[in-house]
């Protein structure tokens, strides 16, 4: 049976990711794909309470090594339970979040490094990479009146952070796609959804068999 492949959607708030992770899972079912979509943190049972613990309660809720170890191991219940048997079936597996988003919020206030929050990964997940990432990128401005329109005002103690700790996430991302182009694609966010669509699917030519 060939191996199935993996794709991560990411970015900052409000720029499109769950829309697009839908609507590419719905192009490649079109075509004939067997497609398992999800999310981080959750996908399982054990995963989705642990994000009930991450995203709920007050911003000091957690230490920040705290909560890197608990996106870890909500990360590793995914892989192991979830991913790894869906990419071993051969489907392709569309994930709103992956490793990427730990190491652009984990590491902005500087307590940990990109290499720390690698290893975790590399203990919990056995290093499972996404086969491609696109990082959806907007405007500040644009992105933050979506991000508030969408949760009107009831935020999750990570969205809920300040402008100036989302704007060194983005520039987290960004320097991910100019590091890693083989793998990681930016993506113009400011496109209409259909156009986004469009340029994900033409950009995952090369994985399809």
């Amino acid at each position: 049976m060939t191996q199935g492949r993996f794709i991560s959607l990411e970015g900052g708030e409000g720029t499109g990711k769950s829309t697009q992770a839908r609507a590419v899972a719905a192009a490649l079912e079109k075509i004939g794909y067997k497609v398992l979509l999800t999310r981080e943190p959750g996908g399982t049972s054990g995963a989705e309470t642990i994000r009930e613990l991450l995203l709920t309660g007050a911003e000091e809720k957690w230490d920040i090594r705290t909560e890197a170890l608990l996106f870890a191991a909500a990360r590793a219940e995914h892989c192991a339970k979830l991913i790894r048997p869906a990419l071993a079936r051969g489907e392709w597996v569309i994930c709103d979040r992956f490793i990427d988003s730990s190491r652009a919020y984990q590491s902005v206030d500087g307590q940990l490094s990109d290499s720390e929050i690698m290893d975790l990964h590399r203990i919990g997940s056995e290093n499972l990479m996404p086969d491609r990432t696109f990082i959806l990128d907007l405007p500040e401005a644009v992105a933050s009146r979506r991000a508030d329109a969408r949760d009107r005002g009831d935020s999750d103690r990570i969205g809920g952070r300040d402008s100036e700790y989302h704007r060194a996430v983005m520039t987290n991302f960004r320097r991910f796609a100019a590091d890693d182009p083989e793998r990681i694609r930016l993506v113009d966010a400011s496109q209409s959804v259909k156009a986004i669509t469009g340029n994900l699917v033409q950009n995952l030519d090369g994985l399809m068999s």
